[in-house]
């Protein structure tokens, strides 16, 4: 059948034509990121129940919540947050491959179910429900250096001018500006003044809701008879500080109106006072810009650069941005190097072909393969909705060699027939097209076997191996459709039968090349005498199996075990604590000694701060603070003391003399949507709702225990149940005796304490609130309660402290729920040389001996996924050595001939995990992709060693004879294709800068496992092969000898 192709090269050109063509079309419409999307989709719901402390908002906002969300289609798990600020934070995690918008949908079907049980205050506000964007692209930071522009300034002008324009990029999910200082019409009341007129916050809220509205007033002359129509307009909602100073509250007894700016002081501020953000030290705004999923990266990172540099132009005096965070540095930096790897790759594989078939025609055979393989499989990755990323860029790479393979095997085939003395090179390329076909198809499906199972594993880590498998699966098809088409017709078409005559021209090469082939001639009989020797005493070989089976058993329990690899990403992350009821401007002053040691630090070439805000426990609190620091680009720091780790062990050393605060630093996962820090991730859960002090002593006392392990260089909580609080006491006998409700107390509490945000207002085409609250210096302590009055039906004012009382006690800043249990979120990092798979392991050891029964934990981020991908991946490896047993069971219809194969394997299993043991690398998610292609690879040497032997034995040669004459015929070509892969690899193997660990993982591994099985298994598999055909002929006896068919 695959004759015809020999007969016809147009046709088998045509073919490759045309995958190349479709290759290049699915290229352009790939999207390009770092890694694939894996993180769960998210939808997050948020409230803001306003001046209510974190456990009345758990009680009152997130139960009622969390009780309808719970058990919605999908979800995986879920955590909530309340905080003293009022506001509410619930996450809900869905299995990968939930569509996110229907997620969003179904929860907020559940959360509207909640709306008649929730507080009007929170209803009144707004519950939001949103998908959640986990994928962070960048973080920029606008900061002014003049004295004219304060923060609230910068991060107005950034909400007005720059985020509806972000908003609008393709693949912009969300655009979020830290902080909240929205501006805000503020009316601070003078409490002394308030009451001396008798007034309540309340008057002042019902005069603005009675005087600053929109109002509908109709159409005077519509229907008349007269001439014209006019409709009727009122100025509507006030706008100017002026005309709320203007409002009026009431007519006095003599003809005066008692207006709002006599009680109170009326300015245009901001909303909310909690964080002060800065950018290189100068006060500012930041923003977070997070895309959408399946987006592509590169092109929304380009948009919002070209708009910042556009909108720069007309930037305020002194106006300016810095980008401490953008993903596209690291990506570009990393695919760049991985492109440059290719290219290195493919002209190392054709320096190793060259010097094996020594003429510049064979080599163009497999020189042409190549690249129709390669780019084809990008027209099939955009048919599966795949993408550019790291993974698919390393199948490439991996592939270069694999691909080369069959175009090798093809060339080697028709030279061989040659040198048997075939007239022409159509003749040759027919007669040994006719040998090797079943032993390519063989091949091919074997390797695509390996990859079969790997589509099946779930989670995370599962589309990890199919992105990766599938796209060494297409290209290894693709490769076989060439071998059998493209490599055929090229062959009968290039090449040239041998001339012995030519012999005689001795120039440089020719000269190299003859004492290469003697060389190798001589090692080539020396290899079947040692086969002979090896094959015919078997303990050699049995022996020699057991001795590599147990290697790798021993290295496999002593090399760490890791999930995804942390890489160099050139940032550093800072997360500041304060002791607990630090208020926001003495945090301030720490931040600032703080960047006063970034600046003085040459690595440190951008950075941001912001106060007021918890990083690790997404919390708003005046006592927390983070920065974010981005370093030189890697070219500028090639020195290991220059790396990420480096500089964050320099850090806490420089900070170590910070009184009070506690500084941590730590570098961002290389994987988003998993949490903010690299390290592990677990929850402690309290099962029947013990008070926070109980819950934090026993937090306290796990954390002692867990620290003390080897393993855990640290594990710490932001949690903390000692924030300074006062309980309001109210003595409801005498407020009844006054003639007031309990209310009223609460009510004038909240409008001058909380806050009571009553109507809203329009400016600068958006709209904005207007707050009511008494000014900073009236609420600065326990005394000013004396100052703040009630006003009873009789018109009476009364001081509020003469029915409330305030006790001393302390309680949390923010309290945490998972999975509708109290919980307190733990993260920690593990000492060098110990990996999270070791950390999984202590965690349990050391909740089994300190945890209380009534007490449990559960794993969230990245360390979830890792410990449910464990067990899969042993199950996909045993499957895929399954699969290839019973494809090759049938291609040899024989249940005992594969063994042969399969048990050469463990030699190159020992020499990967050596090789990685060897590098100071860990049992990752790359090494275990590595070691499945193995599989296929080496696999496939004893294919053809095997396939010749069988061919042999049913022409009528022993069985000894047949296996040293099948290793003697494929000696040649399986230690060019070997090294043509390992060469191939060296690039990835060597790798340094950046992204260099990944890179290692996957290069060292296949290198360490081709080089050694190679160079073992050459020996082993004729050994192999004679044991089991001989059982095998015990069996059914020996094959009755083919005479081949001549008309193929």
């Amino acid at each position: 059948m695959f004759q015809k192709f020999i007969d016809r090269p147009v046709l088998s050109t045509v073919i490759s034509i045309i995958i190349v063509i479709l290759g290049i079309l699915g290229l352009t419409t790939l999207p390009i990121e770092q890694y694939p999307e894996i993180a769960p989709p998210t939808v997050q719901v948020t409230a803001s129940y306003t001046g209510a402390n974190a456990e009345t908002v758990l009680n009152s906002v997130i139960t009622p919540l969390e009780e309808q969300i719970n058990g919605v289609e999908g979800m995986l798990y879920m955590t909530s947050n309340a905080s003293n600020d009022g506001a509410a934070t619930i996450n809900v995690f869905f299995e990968l491959g939930t569509d996110p918008d229907i997620a969003a949908v179904n929860v907020q079907n559940r959360v509207a179910r909640a709306n008649s049980v929730l507080p009007q205050a929170v209803v009144q506000t707004g519950v939001i429900t949103q998908k959640s964007q986990t994928s962070a692209l960048m973080f920029f930071s606008l900061f002014s250096d003049n004295e004219n522009y304060d923060a609230t300034f910068v991060e107005n002008y950034a909400r007005i001018n720059l985020v509806p324009k972000l908003q609008r990029i393709k693949g912009v999910g969300n655009v979020t500006v830290f902080g909240a200082k929205d501006y805000s019409m503020r009316i601070w009341l003078n409490p002394h003044k308030m009451a001396a007129y008798n007034l309540m916050p309340s008057d002042i809220q019902n005069a603005l809701r009675e005087q600053n509205l929109e109002a509908a007033t109709g159409k005077i002359g519509e229907n008349a008879d007269g001439v014209f129509e006019y409709v009727l307009k009122y100025k509507g909602r006030l706008s100017e500080v002026a005309e709320y100073e203007d409002i009026i509250i009431r007519a006095q007894e003599n003809g005066q109106f008692l207006r709002v700016k006599d009680v109170a002081e009326v300015e245009l501020g901001a909303f909310n006072y909690g964080t002060k953000n800065e950018g290189m030290g100068k006060p500012g705004t930041v923003l977070g810009i997070f895309q959408t999923s399946g987006s592509n990266a590169n092109d929304i990172i380009n948009s919002i650069q070209t708009i910042l540099k556009e909108s720069k132009q007309d930037f305020p005096k002194g106006m300016d941005y810095v980008i401490p965070f953008n993903t596209k540095d690291f990506l570009d930096a990393s695919i760049g190097h991985v492109v440059q790897t290719l290219i290195e790759a493919f002209l190392l594989v054709f320096i190793v072909v060259f010097l094996f078939l020594q003429d510049f025609r064979s080599t163009l055979i497999p020189a042409i393969a190549v690249p129709v393989a390669i780019i084809g499989t990008f027209f099939f990755l955009s048919l599966f909705g795949y993408s550019i990323n790291m993974l698919t860029l390393f199948a490439m790479i991996l592939a270069i060699g694999i691909v080369v393979d069959d175009a090798i095997v093809v060339v080697e085939a028709v030279h061989a027939k040659m040198e048997e003395g075939a007239t022409n090179a159509k003749i040759a390329t027919k007669s040994a097209m006719s040998e090797i076909s079943g032993a390519i198809i063989s091949i091919t499906l074997v390797m695509s076997a390996v990859f079969i199972p790997v589509s099946f594993i779930s989670g995370s880590s599962g589309v990890f191996y199919q992105q990766f498998g599938i796209t060494l699966a297409i290209a290894i098809l693709i490769s076989a459709v060439n071998a059998l088409t493209l490599s055929p017709a090229l062959a009968a078409l290039f090449l040239k039968p041998h001339n012995p005559s030519e012999e005689h021209k001795k120039g440089i090469t020719k000269r190299f090349f003859s004492a290469f082939n003697t060389g190798f001639n001589a090692m080539t009989d020396k290899y079947v005498r040692s086969v002979k020797f090896i094959a015919n005493r078997k303990w050699i070989t049995i022996g020699s199996l057991v001795i590599f089976t147990a290697i790798t058993v021993l290295l496999f329990n002593t090399t760490p075990a890791g999930f995804i690899p942390n890489e160099d990403r050139g940032l550093v992350f800072a997360d500041i604590s304060l002791p607990p009821g630090t208020t926001l401007e003495q945090t301030q002053l720490t931040v600032k000694k703080l960047d006063s040691i970034y600046a003085s630090m040459d690595i440190i070439e951008a950075r941001m701060n912001i106060t007021g805000f918890s990083l690790l426990n997404r919390v708003n609190g005046g006592s927390y603070a983070f920065s974010v620091l981005r370093l030189k680009n890697w070219s500028e720091r090639t020195d290991p003391s220059q790396s990420v780790d480096a500089v964050v062990g320099s850090l806490f050393g420089k900070t170590a003399g910070l009184k009070d605060a506690k500084a941590f630093f730590f570098t961002p996962p290389s994987v988003q949507g998993f949490g903010n820090s690299t390290g592990f991730e677990m929850n402690l859960q309290s099962k029947d709702a013990d008070d926070w002090q109980t819950v934090g002593q026993t937090t306290n006392e796990f954390l002692a225990a867990l620290n003390a392990r080897p393993e855990v260089q640290y594990a710490i909580t932001q949690f903390n149940p000692n924030f300074p609080q006062y309980e309001v006491q109210v003595d409801v006998e005498k407020t009844k005796t006054a003639g007031l409700a309990v209310t009223d107390v609460f009510s004038a509490m909240q409008g001058y304490y909380g806050g009571l945000y009553t109507t809203d207002f329009n400016k600068f085409g958006k709209q904005y609130r207007v707050m009511i609250q008494s000014k900073p210096e009236d609420r600065a302590n326990e005394q000013s309660l004396n100052h703040i009055f009630v006003t009873n039906g009789n018109g009476e004012s009364v001081a509020v402290s003469q029915f409330v009382s305030l006790k001393k006690i302390y309680g949390p800043e923010i309290v945490s729920r998972f999975n509708l249990l109290s919980s307190v979120k733990i993260n920690g990092a593990m000492n060098p040389g110990y990996s999270t798979g070791d950390a999984i392991k202590a965690i349990e050891e050391v909740t089994a001996q300190v945890l209380p029964t009534n007490y449990t934990y559960e794993y969230s981020g990245l360390t979830k996924e890792e410990n449910s991908a464990g067990s899969q991946t042993i199950i996909i490896f045993i499957l895929s050595l399954v699969f290839v047993y019973f494809l090759l069971s049938a291609q040899y219809e024989s249940y005992i001939l594969p063994f042969a194969i399969l048990l050469s394997l463990p030699v190159g299993i020992a020499g990967a995990i050596g090789f990685i043991n060897l590098a100071g690398l860990e049992n990752n998610i790359y090494f275990q992709i590595a070691l499945i292609m193995l599989i296929g690879l080496l696999s496939k040497n004893a294919i053809l060693i095997v396939e010749f032997a069988l061919q042999r034995r049913k022409h009528g040669m022993s069985i000894l004879e047949s296996a040293l004459d099948g290793a003697k015929a494929r000696l040649r070509p399986i230690l060019m294709t070997s090294f043509a892969f390992i060469f191939g690899l060296m690039p990835l193997a060597l790798s340094t800068g950046i992204g260099a660990i990944g890179n290692r993982s996957i290069g060292m591994s296949a290198v360490g496992g081709m080089l050694i099985g190679t160079i073992f298994g050459v020996f082993i598999i004729p050994a192999l092969y004679v044991i089991f055909q001989t059982l095998q002929e015990r069996i059914t006896g020996a094959p009755q000898e083919t005479i081949e068919e001549s008309k193929n």
